[in-house]
């Protein structure tokens, strides 16, 4: 898949991801929607238009696994019929991503904190090798609560790993309730670049802007590692979804999935098809 061709029209790649993720929990009867719709167009931004091959990617936030999967089909590593056995019995496509199955997943994620500890420390094993090759991680605004998210950052920051990019997926809502009434707005542009992240702020549902934001982030050879806090909207693309904490949690019945479809392809295709 071109990058130039994503780029002219972002929102096709978005509405086939969201497509694909809808499919896969209405047929696992499963909950984590919200938090999967949120995240697509960070991920497309990263795996799509930004990630070489040398370069390590992980979803800290593993509970949107559905996203991360519907994106390795996509890229041609989880064939279509291995995707079709999402959160099943025997799948090698759990609830949250395991680790060793695909090239595309190299650890397992879903406790919450981990993904930028161990982003930290694979961006500083390819200081340390002399790989120009980057570490990326796309984790939860809730995440921001975890101490091994700052003693992350902070040894990030020690040690000059310029070669990290994280990508904070802030919509506003996690388990229980809104982020800001829970611990208080932590994932906050200005506390991360005052503790000396190189940090930015950006509408992650923009594809284009969150793909210039890494590519400028990229340029900038600071030993300064980077952040980029992404706000987004959970359950992002289906109407009854969106900025409802409920959406945490809650499968689909057979009405709300082909209302969902309905929202997403008049919003992500049609468009398209009117133009």
């Amino acid at each position: 898949m071109q990058k130039e061709a994503i780029l002219k029209n972002p929102h096709q790649l978005s509405g086939q991801l969201r497509l694909k993720i809808l499919e896969m929990y209405y047929n696992a009867n499963a909950g984590h929607i919200g938090s999967s719709l949120s995240c697509v167009d960070l991920l497309i931004a990263v795996l799509f238009l930004n990630k070489d091959a040398s370069d390590t990617f992980i979803l800290s936030k593993g509970h949107a696994a559905a996203s991360l999967y519907a994106a390795l089909n996509l890229l041609g590593e989880i064939p279509d019929e291995v995707l079709q056995t999402y959160y099943h019995d025997g799948t090698r496509l759990p609830a949250h991503p395991g680790a060793g199955q695909f090239e595309g997943i190299p650890f397992a994620t879903g406790s919450l904190g981990h993904g930028f500890p161990i982003g930290s420390g694979v961006a500083h094993a390819s200081k340390v090798s002399g790989s120009d090759s980057y570490a990326y991680v796309v984790m939860s605004d809730g995440e921001t609560n975890e101490g091994t998210s700052w003693e992350a950052a902070h040894y990030a920051i020690q040690n000059k790993l310029d070669n990290l990019i994280v990508v904070v997926d802030r919509n506003g809502l996690q388990g229980f309730g809104r982020t800001d009434e829970v611990l208080g707005t932590t994932a906050d542009t200005e506390k991360w670049r005052a503790i000396g992240m190189d940090t930015l702020e950006v509408d992650g549902h923009d594809i284009k802007a969150l793909h210039q934001a890494i590519e400028w982030l990229k340029s900038r050879k600071n030993e300064i590692p980077k952040m980029i806090i992404a706000n987004t909207t959970k359950g992002k693309g289906v109407g009854y979804m969106e900025n409802r904490l409920e959406w945490h949690y809650l499968p689909m019945s057979a009405e709300q999935y082909e209302e969902a479809v309905r929202n997403v392809s008049e919003a992500y295709l049609n468009e398209l098809t009117n133009a």
